[in-house]
């Protein structure tokens, strides 16, 4: 995968010379109805769109860069772990589908989830392997975007194992054809059964070859529910399987390194992990709970950076106080601390640039340039246009209602896109809504002269106490 065709579609519209120019290019590029309503629902709701980021993908130009060159890393068979950090609406979740986006369509598995009170890293009640079986649910591949991947991973493998091997000039009809296609599956199984639960990993993939071989849908059915860790009880398993051991909420973390192995062997460039709201780690109350979800964060990025997770990246993504609290942060355990805080260079690094320092695992998520936020007006004009039809704003406009949002109190360091986008898309439903009697310019200055407008305020002389009634 080259770094150049992976920052390709994210450098249109970085520079304002040039906003014109890619307002005409959104005019010309096809977007699916479907997409285009999502996208158009989703910001103006303020949820980050599954589908269809890439349509607004503006700036992010070091962010972008860097997990790129983790991609091309993994693609090799090494293994990255990143921290994306940012408060709430700065653009992590929308960064975390645009690359999912990228890394599927550069024949990368992905997988994402959020951690929630019921889907932790570490857990006794079930919040482990709940991430887990949520991971694998969203398991997406380029001929499946939308996750459900995993049945559709193994059973193109097994079609090109025996494709390949007719190729090479033996038939079905041949004697030798099976066990020619036998020996090369089990010759990728053997590469993969040196980790922990690998004996039973290979072969819950073999008895889902010879399911599928010949023509048993609910074996194949059990061996999927055992990779998406639906069986309970070790009892159950064996009897269906004959396999020893399930995915439970103590080794689902050994399971998502098998999958990383066994998707290179199979062609892919390897797996990459999402995991979102973060923030609810540090939500946990009782510390031990806590620190446990820290210690698995630990063993993950240490897996990573020591080379012993072959072709996997993980991305987290929470808020700073997700990562800087001492008291309940990342920071609070001193083993991730010590790995994670900036030095007295990465400082220097992140006064420099206002993105940072993209060369550790920390990357901050730094406010748009104003030059960005405008490209990415102009880029949600276009979409809404072409959602509900022709509203009239000029560049002007544009500019204005920008400066207006930036002009307020404490916007430099606190605005954040998702409010910006979701003020704008009011704006402009009402500016259609009116049927051409109401111009962007009007209804900021109606809603600023609103805010301003002093509220008659009571005198003290005019409250006699005898009023009260008891």
């Amino acid at each position: 995968m080259r770094l150049d065709s992976c920052l390709a579609t994210a450098k249109a519209g970085w520079r304002a010379s040039e906003r014109k120019n890619n307002m005409d290019e959104m005019n010309l590029i096809k977007i699916p109805k479907r997409v285009l309503n999502a996208l158009l629902s989703s910001m103006a709701a303020g949820v980050v769109p599954r589908a269809g980021a890439k349509y607004i993908a503006i700036g992010r130009t070091a962010e972008i860069t860097a997990i790129c060159k983790d991609l091309e890393n993994v693609s090799e068979g090494g293994s990255a772990t990143r921290f994306l950090i940012g408060k709430y609406g700065s653009g992590k979740s929308f960064l975390i589908q645009l690359m999912r986006g990228y890394a599927v369509e550069r024949g990368f598995v992905c997988a994402d989830a959020d951690l929630s009170p019921e889907r932790r890293l570490s857990s006794s009640g079930g919040g482990g392997l709940a991430t887990y079986r949520e991971l694998v649910k969203n398991l997406s591949t380029k001929s499946s975007p939308d996750g459900g991947a995993l049945s559709q991973m193994i059973s193109k493998w097994l079609s090109d194992i025996q494709y390949a091997v007719t190729q090479d000039g033996i038939y079905p009809e041949s004697p030798v054809f099976e066990k020619e296609v036998s020996a090369r599956i089990y010759a990728v199984l053997r590469e993969i059964e040196t980790g922990v639960g690998a004996f039973d990993f290979a072969r819950v993939i073999d008895s889902y070859y010879r399911a599928w071989k010949e023509g048993d849908e609910r074996r194949q059915s059990d061996c999927l529910r055992w990779l998406r860790g639906e069986f309970t009880t070790k009892t159950e398993a064996r009897a269906a399987l004959s396999v020893s051991g399930i995915i439970n909420d103590d080794n689902w973390y050994d399971y998502i390194k098998l999958l990383a192995a066994f998707s290179r062997k199979i062609g892919y460039g390897g797996l990459v992990i999402f995991i979102d709201e973060c923030v609810n780690l540090y939500k946990i109350p009782n510390r031990v709970s806590r620190e446990n979800n820290y210690e698995k964060i630990l063993s993950i990025f240490n897996d990573t950076l020591q080379g012993k997770a072959e072709g996997l990246e993980i991305i987290f993504a929470g808020t700073p106080q997700f990562l800087e609290d001492t008291r309940r942060g990342l920071f609070s355990y001193e083993a991730l601390r010590s790995r994670l805080v900036d030095n007295m260079f990465g400082r220097e690094a992140a006064a420099v640039s206002a993105s940072g320092q993209m060369f550790g695992p920390i990357m901050r998520l730094a406010r748009l340039s104003d030059d960005e936020l405008l490209a990415l007006l102009a880029r949600v004009t276009v979409l809404f246009k072409r959602g509900y039809g022709n509203v009239d704003v000029k560049p002007e406009e544009m500019r204005d209602f920008l400066y207006y949002m930036l002009d307020r109190a404490g916007a430099d360091t606190m605005i954040t896109p998702r409010e910006i986008i979701r003020a704008y898309l009011t704006a402009l439903g009402m500016v259609l809504q009116s049927g051409g009697k109401m111009r962007l310019l009007d209804i900021y200055r109606k809603e600023s002269a609103f805010a301003e407008e002093p509220k008659e305020k009571s005198k003290p002389t005019d409250f006699d106490p005898e009023d009260i009634e008891f």
